[in-house]
């Protein structure tokens, strides 16, 4: 399993290559805060071969770090997680359902959608995370309604204090891969100039210097 989160790492680093997931100038994130550099993983679907090769990573990072037995259900953050939770319950033979950012006005008038009951263990899944608020929501919102959420599952950590604002609630971040490593592998092989791999590294080292 080790061997294959390790072949894993570099072939989603040409994925993000490839499929022009990557890219830098300047950007306003869901935060607020501006950054550098973006990562778009909702463009990865369009591309089915990469997306095939993501839901493996997917798949190997909950057996490897959660374990299959020790959650019941698959939620998500809409609509950057969604695509991605879905797949990967489907694979699991996982039930799914997801938190929406506010209560629906109408009709049952719930936050989540599908179907939860007291005491299901759930792991949440998302893209990317950054700050960690997105997650920490739908954690939240999930607990209300009596779920049980101690895991959480993204492709790429920001290193944005997501991880250490989920801790604080109880919640343990799961992520294949760390923003530092995907800039050290391409900066090494050249597919990212110098001034790009630094703007990356300040992003959240800045970060880690005001915490």
């Amino acid at each position: 399993m080790e061997r294959e989160m390790e072949t894993g790492v570099a072939e989603l680093c040409r994925i993000l290559l490839k499929t022009r997931a990557l890219k830098f100038g300047m950007f306003r994130l869901t935060s607020g805060k501006l950054s550098p550099y973006y990562i778009d993983l909702r463009s990865i679907p369009s591309y089915p071969e990469s997306f095939r090769k993501v839901m493996d990573f997917y798949e190997i990072l909950v057996k490897e770090k959660v374990g299959l037995d020790n959650f019941d259900r698959i939620s998500c953050v809409p609509t950057s997680g969604l695509l991605f939770a879905s797949v990967l319950a489907y694979r699991l033979s996982k039930p799914v359902l997801y938190a929406r950012k506010e209560k629906r006005t109408h009709g049952r008038e719930r936050r989540i959608e599908g179907v939860i009951a007291p005491g299901d263990r759930i792991v949440i899944v998302d893209d990317l995370i950054t700050t960690g608020k997105s997650l920490i929501d739908a954690a939240e919102a999930l607990r209300a309604e009596g779920g049980v959420v101690t895991e959480a599952m993204v492709l790429i950590d920001r290193q944005e204090g997501g991880k250490e604002n989920l801790q604080k609630i109880g919640v343990n971040l799961n992520s294949f891969m760390k923003i530092s490593d995907i800039a050290g592998r391409l900066h090494g092989l050249g597919l990212i100039e110098e001034s790009n791999y630094d703007e990356i590294l300040k992003q959240f080292t800045e970060k880690e210097l005001k915490a």
